[in-house]
């Protein structure tokens, strides 16, 4: 088995190995084995490491039957030099720590369980086995979380036997029954766990909770840690300067700025709505100052809900006319039949057979029905389709 250099110094990014084993796993992959590794494998909610050896990316790690596998294209025998992505394994430290922190304030103080966290690469999250979370609960659980930060409290590591566990008060009971290796923060957390931590809590630095929300009867805590937490204040900040020079308002201003400036798009949308009505009525008294029983017409990229409101205007004005309409866009083409209450004629029946040529789906009342398909005409050849039809 690799002597896994991880769990003997956390701090360890630089080592030297001997290449075990050159494999390829099932689905071609190849992938070296050594007789010691500082790069942590997948596990416990942590992502592995990255970085390389002898130069070579390693593009995952993986403990596979007890092997630690570590996939790259590097072609060697003999020894290798290892490097450990450092800022990535740092970070996944911070937030690994940070969630052991977190769930415990959550468990400690508000008697919430975590049931489950992830690690990612943006965001790290917890779900509570809760129903709900008051606004004022999580910043008390923000708080608390960072005062146990800055008291710097050690982070300890143990290996301990199975029976040795009833000395600790476990936060939640471990799923083996060998190797079993405890992260402790006495008096604050003990707990199973196999992922990698730094030695104290401060150097978790800080912790940020971003939002929640509910999760399949549970609540979902969205977090981060570290420098995640600067890198959250600096791209917010930006947000927050680029809103202030656009809506000319100070930062604690924007709300109502926002509030104004959507009520103002609100108007607008009822404005453009109502005219967009009076426009129809008035292209509809168009169509129908010819003396044109069928009105037939071609658009190109108009919105399909315009055309329809103005075929239904055609009609209600002229109960004898019949409407074809054609919109032509990028990848399709559309079809709207209509007739007044005084034509007897199924519109159904004209449309499904052009359809039929286009690939196409559609249908509706008697009255009015409409459609689409793929471009395997053109738009004025579909119209000629359909003007025969009828």
């Amino acid at each position: 088995m690799t002597e896994k250099l991880f769990y003997q110094d956390v701090y360890i990014h630089e080592f030297e190995a001997e290449i075990e084993k050159n494999g390829i796993d099932e689905q071609g992959s190849p992938y070296l084995v050594l007789n010691q590794t500082a790069f942590y494998p997948t596990g416990g909610g942590q992502p592995f490491d990255q970085g390389t050896l002898n130069g070579a990316q390693v593009q995952e790690v993986e403990e596979v039957e007890g092997e630690i596998r570590h996939y790259t294209d590097l072609k060697a025998t003999g020894s290798v030099k290892g490097e450990i992505d450092w800022e990535r394994r740092f970070d996944h430290m911070q937030q690994h720590a940070g969630q052991h922190i977190l769930s415990a304030v959550f468990e400690n103080k508000f008697d919430a369980k975590t049931i489950s966290f992830h690690l990612g690469q943006e965001v790290c999250s917890i779900d509570l086995e809760v129903e709900s979370l008051t606004e004022e609960t999580v910043l008390q659980a923000e708080e608390a979380a960072n005062l146990v930060i800055l008291e710097n409290r050690p982070i300890e590591t143990k290996w301990v036997t199975y029976e040795e566990l009833s000395q600790y008060p476990l936060r939640k009971a471990v799923s083996v029954k060998e190797d079993i290796r405890l992260v402790i923060i006495p008096d604050i957390d003990y707990n199973g766990c196999g992922g990698t931590h730094p030695g104290s809590t401060g150097e978790v630095a800080a912790l940020n909770i971003l939002h929640t929300e509910k999760q399949k009867g549970n609540i979902r805590v969205y977090f981060v840690c570290g420098h995640r937490v600067r890198k959250q204040l600096d791209e917010k900040h930006l947000v927050v300067q680029s809103l202030t020079a656009r809506l000319s308002a100070p930062q604690d201003q924007l709300p109502q700025a926002a509030d104004r400036l959507l009520e103002q798009v609100r108007d607008l949308e009822k404005e453009k709505e109502e005219l967009k009505k009076q426009l129809a009525e008035l292209r509809a008294d168009g169509y129908l100052s010819t003396s044109n029983h069928v009105i037939k017409e071609i658009f190109h990229d108009q919105e399909i809900a315009d055309i329809q409101h103005l075929a239904k205007n055609i009609t209600l004005k002229a109960d004898d006319r019949i409407v074809l309409f054609v919109n032509e866009t990028d990848d399709k083409l559309q079809v709207i039949c209509a007739r007044g209450n005084s034509v007897d004629m199924n519109m159904n029946l004209p449309l499904k057979k052009v359809l039929s040529l286009i690939n196409g789906r559609g249908g509706g009342k008697p009255d009015f029905v409409q459609g689409g398909g793929e471009k395997l005409m053109t738009a004025e050849e579909l119209l000629r389709h359909l003007e025969a039809e009828l």
